[in-house]
């Protein structure tokens, strides 16, 4: 097989290429830019390409398959030549599913918890020692890629609403097809990709009606607008299985739960991630998974990157990183940490990136998401916002939309280096969410100084 990558610097794009060079195929890619850790990633692997920038001279007859990435342009030269030359052109999740046409498939969506819940399963089946495939938008502990593409007879994936490229815009989890489906929750984001939250929710409905014949759809039915959505679009020719949290207890700030009368200490805690790792059981038990191997091997779980992602501690301080920046993943965070430590103050700091959390518009959603914070920040930058081309927003927009009492709203790293220098973290913790990087602030510094480590 060749296969060739347009936009092979992506951060998954470049893991899927790595994964196919490794199972034996010739893979050829480019890009207009390539960072870290993609660029040293190929290149470790031979696959970094000769130069940057678009090559039309590699687009040639002998390609089996073109891959094209979401970072390219429906007037990329290669994919016009590609076309010209009438080659089989996939989006990533098509190319997903043409490699695991012959897998038992599991793919987990929902607006919230999806690479938490993949992960979870992941660790499962690799700690009980079963042969899978995978793909995950984030690294994970014990796994060197966040794709992997071999023999084996089982893949697991996660599957996202975004577009699945310039040419194929209909959502990523739509072209996979899966035999067992999780849908953890649905709150509406992405406000640029879908304008109306009804829109939204279609998305949903063909998700469930792409479950195989006589799959599982594994659903949260502690989430109301989830569980109206599967009960107005039930198929008669699928099982259902629904799940909340389940039965646990917290005992100086550990928590342990229990399945099936089975009961395991954890080291990840929090309502939203108790529901996932109960999504994760019921479908690892749909591989042959008992109970008790699952609470064994959950047990040693310790999360996916930047999901309540432990950064510094001490006796008396704690610091997490957490990617959450919709409205339900920031109060999820921010109530899980307030639950597990209700002695502690909660310091959080919230930095708003995406089109949809720096659009003046979508703000009303966050009202109530950090009430659970003794002390809060909410940041963006203005050159966020000028790459997104979006209008100003203005401090008393986002306090509004917030109706935080003594909200700090920052647009200046410096001004909100001095926010956090000033806060008490005795007896607290801090809690870190966002998906972009504070302007350049180095977070985990700053979380070493007030822990001392």
């Amino acid at each position: 097989m060749r296969v060739h990558f347009i936009s092979i610097g992506g951060s998954v794009m470049h893991q899927l290429a790595i994964a196919l060079h490794k199972k034996g195929y010739r893979v050829t890619g480019t890009d207009d830019e390539i960072f870290e850790p993609a660029r040293g990633n190929l290149a470790a692997e031979g696959l970094l390409p000769d130069t940057i920038g678009w090559d039309t001279g590699l687009i040639t007859k002998d390609i089996d398959a073109v891959i094209l990435g979401m970072h390219a342009k429906s007037d990329n030269p290669e994919l016009l030549k590609a076309r010209e030359l009438g080659l089989t052109i996939y989006s990533f999740p098509e190319y997903i599913y043409h490699e695991s046409r012959n897998k038992k498939r599991i793919v987990v969506g929902g607006s919230h918890g999806k690479t938490t819940t993949t992960s979870m399963i992941m660790h499962v089946l690799k700690t009980l020692g079963r042969d899978f495939d995978y793909l995950v938008g984030a690294r994970v502990q014990g796994f060197e890629q966040s794709v992997d593409i071999t023999e084996a007879p089982l893949i697991v994936c996660e599957g996202d609403e975004y577009p699945a490229s310039a040419i194929e815009k209909k959502p990523k989890f739509h072209f996979l097809y899966p035999h067992v489906a999780i849908l953890t929750g649905i709150a509406w984001d992405h406000i640029n990709v879908f304008p109306t939250f009804d829109f939204y929710l279609e998305q949903f409905v063909v998700f469930i009606n792409r479950i195989e014949k006589d799959g599982l759809l594994i659903y949260n039915e502690s989430d109301t607008v989830l569980k109206k959505l599967v009960e107005e679009n039930r198929r008669s020719d699928i099982r259902y299985q629904p799940y909340a949290v389940p039965q646990h207890r917290i005992e100086q700030g550990q928590t342990r739960v229990t399945i099936e009368g089975v009961t395991g200490l954890l080291k990840v805690f929090g309502n939203h991630n108790l529901m996932n790792l109960f999504a994760a059981y019921y479908a690892c038990r749909e591989t042959g998974v008992k109970a008790d191997e699952f609470v064994t091997a959950i047990g040693s779980f310790t999360g996916a990157a930047k999901r309540l992602e432990l950064l510094a501690s001490n006796a008396h301080t704690n610091v997490y990183r957490d990617f959450a920046h919709a409205p339900s993943k920031v109060k999820a965070t921010t109530e899980a940490l307030k639950q597990q430590y209700p002695a502690r103050r909660l310091v959080c700091v919230l930095e708003l990136h995406t089109y949809s959390s720096l659009n003046g518009q979508f703000m009303q959603e966050y009202r109530g998401a950090l009430d659970k914070a003794d002390a809060a920040a909410v940041f963006y930058s203005r050159h966020a916002l000028e790459l997104k081309r979006l209008p100003d927003l203005p401090a008393e927009k986002v306090r509004e939309g917030f109706d935080k009492n003594g909200l700090a709203v920052i647009t200046d790293a410096a001004e909100l280096a001095n926010w956090l220098e000033k806060q008490d973290f005795t007896d607290a913790n801090l809690a870190l969410m966002s998906s972009g990087n504070y302007d350049g602030l180095d977070m985990l510094t700053f979380a070493r100084k007030i822990t001392n480590t």
